[in-house]
């Protein structure tokens, strides 16, 4: 199953046979004090260097968040579109917690966008999948409800086929979910990690659908944490992830998605992870 990204210039597809697709996160004020503050005085340039510098860094979607308190993000939300889009021509994943940003950012887009997100509460069934329908895009449908994140995969799974059967009943085809199975910090729960990737074998396994991930959650409150979500993002690929979301900026990242590829024979020859080491270390 295969999900199709586009902009007006460049098109992305996602999946289990193809390269893993990287989703740009640094577009986020989320623990980013100095992006807040220039979303907050409207000031996108430095939106516009996070989009090149991650694209130059290998990311082939760019996920672009402005939530910052106080703001009116459904206006900040169309303008950083629209500064992005003046720097590169990559995919857009619009992410928000706010319906009426998400359809307001719809709305701007030229191409085929991945809105991030809808989830298992029958509110956010209802108020998120028909902006979805209604715009020709596709969505990540996190798995929880209105009970919040369930620990084990089987109900993990069962949310997310809600989310897949909610979307076909409305006319998005399954190939236009993509699920995010949530994939919590081991230093609370040291079985978390094991559980997630449980849950994405099954859901690889029952609906086919092309899945991802926020990369560093994993490790969160742990030192060496780039090892630990390197190393988790290639166990990640092999139980069904296809899309991560993540940091391409962090060499330490980016060079585990290349071997992951290399190793899951998606990298012929070897040739891209050749191509990015020669032009990452042109000097070895």
């Amino acid at each position: 199953m295969e999900t199709t990204l586009r902009s007006t210039k460049e098109t992305v597809v996602i999946g289990p046979d193809r390269p893993l697709v990287i989703i740009g996160e640094r577009i986020n004020p989320t623990g980013r004090k100095k992006l807040a503050k220039a979303l907050e005085d409207g000031n996108l340039k430095l939106v516009q260097e996070e989009a090149s510098k991650q694209v130059q860094e290998g990311a082939h979607v760019l996920d672009v968040n402005v939530g910052v308190s106080g703001i009116d993000e459904p206006k900040l939300l169309k303008e950083a579109i629209l500064a992005v889009r003046e720097v590169t021509e990559v995919p857009l994943c619009i992410d928000s917690a706010l319906p009426r940003a998400l359809e307001a950012g719809l709305q701007v887009y030229k191409g085929k966008a991945l809105v991030n997100s809808v989830n298992g509460e029958e509110r956010k069934l209802k108020e998120v999948l028909p902006v979805v329908k209604q715009y020709g895009a596709a969505v990540i449908g996190l798995t929880m409800d209105d009970d919040g994140i369930p620990k084990d995969a089987p109900k993990r799974l069962q949310i997310a086929r809600k989310i897949v059967e909610e979307a076909q009943k409305i006319g998005i085809p399954p190939e236009d979910v993509i699920i995010d199975p949530l994939a919590m910090a081991i230093s609370t729960d040291h079985t978390a990690a094991l559980e997630t990737l449980k849950a994405f074998r099954l859901i690889r396994d029952e609906l086919g659908v092309n899945q991802t991930m926020g990369a560093s959650n994993i490790s969160f409150g742990l030192p060496e944490r780039h090892p630990i979500n390197g190393i988790f993002l290639a166990m990640a690929a092999i139980h069904g992830v296809t899309c991560p979301i993540l940091d391409p900026t962090v060499w330490e990242i980016r060079r585990s998605i290349l071997i992951t590829d290399l190793l899951l024979a998606k990298d012929e020859y070897c040739m891209n992870f050749i191509s990015v080491y020669r032009d990452k270390f042109p000097k070895e």
